[in-house]
Parts: structure tokens; C-alpha cells; sequence
């Protein structure tokens, strides 16, 4: 069923991309054909939108999204190193999979956060195109590298800890509950342990 298509005069409505068989692009808004280069446009002015199959009605944002990713990606400039992707693709089917992606999701949220009111501190200071707003932005981007990889390691190093104090909580837990439990051929506990070492002496 096809979703309803998004009225023009209202300036927050859902703006609605239709996408047909021949692999083209309808934006309703402007009643013309786009290309997947418009929608990385949306994208970038934050625009809300959304990706139908014309036919069925499908959502099909994130199969454009990927697709403009992707190019990305084969543009020289990559984001993904290949042990990062190597990484994302063992997530899938993992029993850790729901929690990868919410991990990802906060981090590049907090990231953009941060970017967002440095740069909207710049411009209270200086302008919008005031020199010393865009040199002192620049020096920033800089430094940014470093000061963002370092605060990241120690948020992963953090992480690890934590991880690895749940692991040795599940493995207690694991232990306590299958320490009074006995299973033909195997010792039942510490208690039948010692028994027998005093019945031998």
C-alpha cells in the first residue's frame, strides 16, 4: 500500500521520494526526477525524507542511504578502514548485533554533538564569515583528530573494562549455579571431592 504523499505547503511535512522499477527517482515536492547525488543534498541540509518503492510502497531509505554510502566509500576518500567492515559484518547475526548498532548509533550522535556546538560557539564569537571564525575552526579541525582518538580510546578502553568484569560476573553466576549439580562420571563438588581423597587414605 502506498503511503500518502507529502502536501507541498507544509514546510515540515515528510518529504516523499518515489522510486520505480527503471531505478529512477521521483521527488513528490518538485514533481521531478533526482538523482542519488539530490538525496546525499537532503541529507546533508537535514532534510526529513523518505524512500518509497512506487509500486508496493515499501520504505526503501535505507537501501538508498547505503547506496549513496557506498559511493561514497568508492570515492578515494573512504570512512570504513577493511577490519572496521570485516568487524560490522561478523556483527550481523551475532547475538551482540542489536548492541553494536545502538553503540554506533550514541557514538556518532555524541560526535556530531560536540561538532555541533563548537561550531555554533565559533560563530556566537566571531560571525558567520568572520576570518578569525574560519581560521580559528581550521585550527581546530587540526587538533580535532588526535583529541577525538584519544577520548575515544579511553571511552573504548573504559568499555573493555566493564565488558570484561560482565564476563567474569556471567562466569561466577555460571559456576555458583552448576556447582551443586551432579552429572554421571564427574565429581558433584568439593565436598564429594575431599570424601573420596579420605575413604582412599
Amino acid at each position: 500500500m502506498a503511503l500518502p504523499e507529502a502536501k507541498p505547503d507544509s514546510p515540515h511535512a515528510m518529504r516523499l521520494i518515489k522510486k520505480y522499477p527503471n531505478r529512477r527517482l521521483y521527488d513528490t515536492k518538485t514533481s521531478s526526477y533526482i538523482t542519488l547525488a539530490d538525496v546525499k543534498q537532503m541529507v546533508l541540509k537535514q532534510e526529513d525524507f523518505q524512500v518509497v518503492d512506487a509500486k508496493s510502497g515499501d520504505d526503501l531509505t535505507r537501501q538508498i542511504l547505503l547506496q549513496i554510502i557506498l559511493e561514497e566509500e568508492s570515492a578515494g576518500m573512504p570512512l570504513f578502514s577493511s577490519d572496521l567492515l570485516s568487524h560490522l559484518i561478523r556483527s550481523y547475526g551475532n547475538a551482540m548485533q542489536g548492541m553494536m548498532g545502538s553503540y554506533l548509533e550514541r557514538n556518532i550522535r555524541a560526535f556530531q554533538d560536540i561538532q555541533k556546538a563548537l561550531q555554533d560557539q565559533s560563530q556566537r564569537m566571531y560571525g558567520d564569515n568572520s576570518r578569525a571564525s574560519q581560521d580559528l575552526w581550521a585550527q581546530f579541525m587540526n587538533l580535532q583528530g588526535p583529541a577525538m582518538q584519544s577520548l575515544m580510546q579511553a571511552y573504548m578502553e573504559q568499555s573493555q573494562k566493564v565488558f570484561s568484569q560482565f564476563q567474569e560476573q556471567m562466569q561466577s553466576q555460571a559456576r555458583n549455579m552448576f556447582s551443586g549439580l551432579s552429572f554421571p562420571g564427574f565429581p558433584s563438588g568439593g565436598k564429594d571431592k575431599d570424601k573420596s581423597e579420605s575413604d582412599k587414605s
